[in-house]
């Protein structure tokens, strides 16, 4: 664990790079379906799959952050 991880300073991570973790995880985790499918239909699906799950992703991570700092305010009072 860093520094900044125990300070509780993490970065946001933005919805591209997101987006291109999430390509990355699905085109390795499907990668023995590629040959069965066209590589350009295959990579399209991919990115247009990501996409979807990026958005869904930053969306939780907004809601957690506020969780969490709403937890933070209550207690300090």
């Amino acid at each position: 664990m860093t520094e900044a991880e125990k300070a509780g300073i993490v970065k946001k991570p933005t919805k591209k790079e997101t987006q291109k973790e999430v390509f990355e995880k699905l085109s390795g985790a499907l990668a023995e379906y590629k040959s069965k499918l066209d590589g350009k239909k295959f990579e399209t699906r991919l990115k247009k799959a990501s996409k979807l799950f990026a958005v869904d992703i930053i969306k939780a991570l907004k809601k957690d952050r506020k969780k969490r700092r709403a937890k933070k305010s209550s207690d300090k009072i």
